[in-house]
């Protein structure tokens, strides 16, 4: 039996028992990021997702985080932080495989 979730309004995604590995990237945002419910939102996307990690504001203006999920499910997310929230303006992403880790839920920082 395939599940259909709604990620966001415009992304959907099919989960259809497909046994994947697991990855864990980092990440790296600049633009309007901070101030925009970016950190909330992501978290939001991640439980959504089934992605585990944490995000963070940095002093520099840019949000980072670390994301581990299946990776098909990693990719959909990293679209999603291309884009962002509906109020923000993602200039760039930095999107970087690391070594695999493991977290407790998706938490903001």
């Amino acid at each position: 039996m395939c599940v259909k979730k709604d990620v966001e309004s415009s992304f959907y995604i099919t989960l259809c028992g497909l046994t994947t590995m697991k990855k864990t990237f980092s990440f790296r945002a600049s633009g309007l990021v901070q101030g925009v419910f970016f950190r909330q939102s992501a978290q939001r996307q991640a439980g959504l997702l089934n992605i585990t990690g944490w995000v963070r504001n940095l002093p520099d203006g840019r949000v980072e985080g670390q994301a581990t999920g299946d990776a098909a499910l990693l990719d959909t997310f990293r679209r999603w932080l291309k884009r962002g929230p509906v109020a923000a303006t993602v200039l760039k992403l930095e999107w970087e495989e690391t070594e695999l880790q493991q977290f407790d839920g998706f938490r903001i920082r």
